[in-house]
């Protein structure tokens, strides 16, 4: 089994990394061709779409960062963990848990996210 603070570190990683050419290069090495992530509000397929689902919501919550909360855990393919959307010097507008399938070569193959706490205005 992958380690699952390893997977939940380098999905953080995907969610922070500004330059979409860089993003794509760690949604490539660290997501399969057919990854798939859903949450109540969105949903995005592939590198390209995810890339794009991160994009836009980078643009929406500029200078926000993505911060792994607690310990993951996982077994059987899988993993959980929490994380909160922190603006920078500020408190967490956002939060939930994602609970993610990895493929067999161990890269990300689904993700399904529920959100604790949800930005106003969203």
């Amino acid at each position: 089994m992958t380690n699952a603070a390893h997977v939940a570190q380098s999905y953080i990683a995907v969610r922070n990394e500004t330059d979409p050419d860089r993003r794509l290069a760690l949604l490539v090495e660290h997501w399969s061709n057919d990854a798939h992530y859903l949450d109540p509000m969105v949903q995005a397929n592939g590198h390209a779409g995810v890339n794009a689902l991160i994009s836009a919501m980078q643009q929406r919550f500029p200078n926000c960062r993505f911060i792994l909360q607690g310990t993951p855990d996982g077994h059987n393919g899988r993993v959980r963990f929490s994380w909160s959307l922190v603006p920078a010097g500020a408190e967490p507008i956002a939060g939930g848990t994602d609970f993610i399938r990895l493929a067999a070569d161990g890269r990300i193959r689904s993700v399904t996210g529920f959100l604790d706490r949800v930005p106003e205005g969203a």
